[in-house]
């Protein structure tokens, strides 16, 4: 199976990025055949500072190989470094009905998060995505819940070119995590984790032991003290259990269990101590990482050789399928 998936270099990764992408790309890259991406241009959607771009291209390249992202066993490229992707995706936009992309849970949100600078980019992110994916000829998208209607649509734009200008693209099928997918922030388990919205409420992959436990132990919990997983009654302990199973490989219900009758520090406290042994292995591989630059460009350029080939191969099909000339 051909696995495409990306992410976009916004600065430090947290625990959310780990548990809903990182960690299934390490395991994904094992039996199949795997194209991961930074998506550098989908981050230009949303207000940047250009002087920042190429060094969070650089920290989460480190934070991907740190973490058991192996060049070996993927392919591993930066969008923009592929032309490919912005030409396959203005072929796209024509075969894209505007109310598609009007209908898009995340430009909503991010239309009224980003008041001031709704341009046109975060109108067409989805159709960017969907070239991101179909020029891969893939088969699996591995993605968090937020973006699921993002695949569906790359799914409808395949179908629409298939049968406007004969069969080309497969319809790509979306791979969610059985568990993890939305790791919710530690300060309003009602909000996915991200650090431009609170810092303390979210675990950085390289945090310090200190930050780590500090952040544990002031996070949200609920009324009671039962250590139960109860989404719906209990978010904010439900959230800790979520992140504690998925960490330690022990079911909720297990966890549930060992903490019966122990309270939320206890089970704080050990959930601090679970996250800095489990973390602290990425911390020491990123700072291997920060002295050998030449090898980062080595992996990067490898790889987007790899990916050329490829996306240069379905470009021809499709420059041939639209009527463009050689």
């Amino acid at each position: 199976m051909r696995i495409f998936s990306g992410i976009r270099p916004t600065g430090e990764i947290h625990i959310g990025n780990y548990l809903g992408a990182i960690k299934n790309w390490i395991a994904l890259q094992e039996k199949n055949e795997c194209v991961f991406s930074i998506v550098d241009l989908h981050a230009m959607t949303t207000p940047y500072l250009p002087q920042e771009l190429q060094k969070n291209i650089m920290e989460v390249t480190k934070v991907y190989l740190a973490a058991g992202l192996n060049p070996e066993k993927c392919i591993f490229f930066v969008q923009s470094q592929i032309k490919e992707h912005t030409e396959l995706s203005w072929l796209l936009s024509t075969v894209t009905p505007i109310g598609d992309l009007q209908r898009m849970t995340q430009f909503k949100e991010k239309s009224v998060k980003h008041k001031r600078d709704v341009n046109a980019g975060l109108l067409n992110y989805p159709i960017l995505m969907a070239a991101d994916i179909l020029l891969y000829g893939t088969d699996l998208v591995p993605v968090g819940k937020d973006q699921k209607q993002h695949v569906e649509l790359a799914r409808e734009i395949a179908r629409r070119f298939n049968k406007k200008f004969g069969k080309t693209f497969k319809e790509p099928e979306v791979l969610l995590p059985k568990t993890g997918a939305k790791i919710m922030s530690l300060q309003n388990p009602e909000k996915k984790m991200s650090k431009t919205d609170n810092p303390q409420g979210c675990i950085e992959l390289l945090d310090k032991p200190d930050a780590i436990r500090k952040k544990i132990m002031t996070a949200v919990t609920d009324p009671g003290k039962e250590i139960k997983y109860d989404v719906s009654q209990k978010p904010g302990i439900s959230n800790l259990l979520t992140i504690y199973s998925l960490f330690s490989g022990i079911s909720t219900t297990d966890i549930e269990k060992e903490f019966e009758g122990k309270g939320y520090q206890t089970f704080k406290e050990k959930l601090s101590q679970l996250l800095i042994e489990k973390l602290e292995p990425f911390r020491r591989k990123k700072k291997e990482l920060e002295l050998r630059q030449t090898l980062l460009e080595k992996i990067l350029e490898e790889g987007r050789k790899r990916a050329q080939i490829i996306a240069q191969e379905t470009m021809k099909k499709v420059r041939k399928k639209m009527g463009l000339l050689k």
